[in-house]
């Protein structure tokens, strides 16, 4: 109940942040450009707190020219603290909105330049993306806490078993990407993936050899790109490499009956190879009931011994248990060596943070894309379900996560609205390049169609978000 809370918490603190940025944006702009802003609004519906914003001297341009020609005293806009704190809005002067004074005519919306509509639209998801270039120059200055994209394990038969892949080699680079940490190595990976279905890699042994892999995965993009099917479909897991030594063995379970003892290191099993933990931990789990015949190493002496696999009800399946845990003192030596920090000083974080944010955007604007030509998976889109999951576990996670987490949610914020959908900025901005184009402003009618369609659309995709929740939810 409790990470409920929190994670609604995180999901209302996320959205109004966002959404107030994305109209500080319209407001910052509107009121540089000479337009009458009449409201900004922190939140919706009944004002709590309401305050005037001093007159100003504006100077301004007549409708239809960019030159200014007077510069005219302007009523300062009204400040709201509201009550639902889920964004915020910015209300303009304009004559489709209501009878305005003929001598204020001049600063409404729809009497302004093109050139200057155009330029407050933008605005909006420009401080979105402005947003996540300080939030991402904030992380790097603080230290970006991340692991060694070190392979964990490799499943035989695989395209990254057959590419050469092997459990403890490390990724340094993917394509041309230095890759130091998992979080890199993954972005780079889809980066990839989305060129053109060949992915390269630059990687070192244990011993700091180096050598160049590819994985051939044209033709998969929509499967890999299926929620938390990457790494199963490419055929390896994140490690750090886990060695297969088992301790804390339980009195009377499987593994003390067939004479294992903590310390053992487990060699193979029924003549097959085990690398690491979690893949002797999924070979115990496939095999419930089952005898095999396990190879350890002890004391430096080799161990065959016959293990009889208990078996456990997990749910709707029946899985296999044999009472033993990982070596918690190694694994825990094993993942402090793997720690590593992304720490940049204030001058050298900004263009980290410009770099990081392009390519986020840059990857969304093509996984967007490529989910209209089916090449990606359309369950990726979320919800507001999911969205307040992800919300509260990078809250719990600390400021730094959940400070990546609003970069990231901002930036498909501002991409979101440049999409020429009426509704959205994007399509408001169509319709002046419309009315540019036709030498004349749109008519009432065609206006009220497109919100129509505009709103059929949002209904679709935000019903489409839920579904993906759901399914998400129950599966």
């Amino acid at each position: 109940m409790i990470d409920v809370i929190s994670s609604v918490l995180a999901f209302i603190v996320a959205i109004g942040v966002l959404v107030s940025v994305h109209e500080y944006g319209h407001f910052w702009a509107a009121r540089r450009l000479g337009f009458k802003v009449l409201r900004f609004s922190v939140g919706f519906g009944k004002p709590l707190l309401r305050w005037r914003g001093r007159p100003t001297q504006q100077r301004v341009a007549s409708a239809g020219s960019d030159v200014v020609t007077e510069t005219q005293e302007v009523e300062g806009p009204e400040y709201w603290l509201s009550s639902i704190p889920l964004g915020g809005y910015v209300k303009l002067l304009d004559e489709r909105e209501g009878p305005v004074p003929e001598a204020e005519q001049h600063l409404a919306f729809n009497r302004r330049p093109i050139s200057h509509r155009v330029a407050v639209l933008l605005a909006g998801p420009g401080f979105n993306f402005l947003f996540a270039v300080l939030a991402y120059w904030a992380i790097f200055v603080s230290g970006v806490p991340g692991t060694k994209a070190i392979v964990g394990s490799v499943t035989p038969g695989s395209v990254a078993a057959l590419a050469g892949f092997m459990p403890g080699d490390e990724i340094v680079a993917v394509g041309s990407r230095a890759s130091p940490t998992w979080e890199t190595t993954v972005l780079a990976i889809l980066d990839e993936l989305l060129r053109d279905g060949r992915i390269g890699f630059t990687v070192q042994d244990s011993r700091g050899a180096s050598r160049s892999l590819e994985l051939d995965v044209r033709g998969r993009e929509a499967e890999l790109t299926e929620p938390e099917a990457l790494w199963a479909g490419l055929g390896f897991e994140p490690g750090p490499l886990l060695p297969p030594v088992m301790d804390e063995i339980t009195p009377d379970g499987s593994a003390d009956q067939a004479g294992l003892r903590s310390g053992d290191r487990v060699i193979s099993a029924d003549g097959e190879p085990i690398s690491s933990w979690w893949g002797w931990v999924e070979y115990i789990r496939a095999r419930p009931g089952q005898t095999v015949s396990v190879l350890v190493e002890r004391a430096g002496f080799e161990h065959v011994m016959e293990l009889t696999i208990g078996a456990i009800e997990d749910g709707d399946q029946t899985i296999g248990r044999i009472g033993a845990g990982v070596d918690s003192e190694l694994a825990q030596s094993i993942y402090d060596q793997a720690r590593t920090e992304q720490r940049y000083g204030v001058v050298e974080a900004l263009p980290k943070g410009v770099l990081r944010t392009w390519e986020m955007s840059s990857l969304t604007i093509r996984m967007l894309g490529r989910m209209l030509v089916g090449d990606v998976s359309v369950r990726n889109i979320s919800g507001p379900i999911n969205i307040a999951a992800y919300a509260g576990d990078s809250a719990r996670a600390g400021f730094t996560m959940f400070l990546s987490f609003l970069a990231i949610v901002s930036i498909s914020l501002g991409i979101l609205n440049l999409l020429p959908v009426p509704l959205l900025d994007g399509g408001q901005i169509a319709y002046q390049f419309a009315e540019l184009i036709k030498g004349s402003p749109l008519t009432e009618r065609t206006m009220i169609i497109g919100q129509q369609v505009g709103m059929l659309l949002l209904i679709v995709l935000m019903s489409f978000a839920f579904y993906n929740d759901l399914s998400r939810m129950f599966s």
